[in-house]
């Protein structure tokens, strides 16, 4: 019975802190649990209040994978409120704050446009390099360190890989810089810092995309198995508000990482997935700022296709 007690008192405390600082997900899950309903029960309560939402929906709102956005989802919210004996407001509160925190707060993203017209130029450019989409490699692991400086612009960033060889005769990797809007990718540098050279650098003034060849000192496998690490040298643009990372491919586990420099430190900083770039942002959880290291990080243990990200806001 004690055991019992200790796990309520311990539900109740996650609670209240899910209350306090969100996100919505977190704090939906935990009121959940905290009153012992299985889904299905929570649907039920639902349809007593005249409010029709699926169980699949309810998941994927307590997982983040989607967010309440309907006037009918948000009737929905508002009798969650009520069933699971929540102070009012307590919950569309969050929902509010994240959309008031992606929304006017932030500076602008890129656009759905701007990321169409960047992929269409980032086609172009691996054709002039007769590059493959995956290149003959499966990412095993990928650490992405971002820095940015103290004119809040994205300064540059470095990625260590461990892949391996999917046929034989790899000896090459592409990658792709997309700078933020109003960069000048002529003027970014591509290093070469381990187990690997710099070959040809190609790039779209319009759209800021840059592509750069790293070529192995050796012909993988299939099979093999290799590490190497490149830099990219950029603080060609303005503000930076968010770095974002796409996938074409389900692989590995992805490390990001943002740095921040002394003189330019943001007041929150976020991380988000997305499924596409047409598909709404979800999966966003507040994160921390190191007061060591200044910076930021997430890892996902097995990337899949589509886009992740970690964005802050600067007021």
């Amino acid at each position: 019975m004690r055991h019992g007690t200790q796990h309520a008192d311990v539900a109740t405390a996650e609670l209240e802190t899910a209350l306090r600082g969100g996100p919505f997900h977190v704090a939906l899950r935990a009121a959940i649990t905290a009153r012992g309903l299985p889904l299905q029960r929570v649907q039920h309560h639902l349809t007593r209040y005249g409010v029709k939402v699926g169980v699949t929906s309810l998941s994927y709102w307590q997982q983040g994978a989607r967010r309440p956005q309907r006037a009918e989802s948000l009737r929905a919210v508002r009798a969650l409120e009520e069933i699971l004996q929540l102070p009012d407001e307590s919950l569309i509160r969050l929902l509010t704050t994240a959309d008031e925190l992606t929304g006017a707060e932030r500076p602008a993203a890129r656009s759905y446009r701007s990321l169409v017209e960047a992929s269409g130029a980032l086609e172009k450019l691996l054709a002039e390099l007769d590059s493959p989409l995956d290149g003959g490699l499966l990412a095993l692991g990928h650490h992405e360190r971002v820095r940015i400086g103290a004119r809040r612009e994205l300064l540059g960033r470095d990625s260590q890989h461990i892949v391996r060889a999917h046929k034989d005769g790899v000896d090459r990797y592409v990658a792709v810089h997309h700078g933020d809007p109003g960069c000048t990718p002529e003027r970014m540098a591509v290093h070469a810092l381990e187990n690997c050279r710099a070959g040809r650098v190609l790039w779209h003034h319009e759209t800021g995309v840059l592509v750069a060849e790293l070529l192995f000192d050796t012909r993988l496998r299939s099979g093999d198995t290799f590490l190497f690490r490149y830099g990219v040298e950029d603080g060609t643009a303005g503000a930076s508000s968010e770095y974002v990372r796409g996938f074409g491919f389900s692989g590995g586990q992805y490390a990001l990482e943002v740095r921040f420099a002394e003189e330019a430190l943001p007041v929150r900083c976020h991380r988000f997935t997305q499924h596409s770039a047409a598909a709404p942002r979800s999966g966003r959880q507040e994160l921390t700022l190191s007061g060591r290291h200044r910076s930021v990080h997430m890892v996902e243990q097995r990337v899949r296709s589509g886009i992740v990200g970690i964005g802050w806001d600067w007021e």
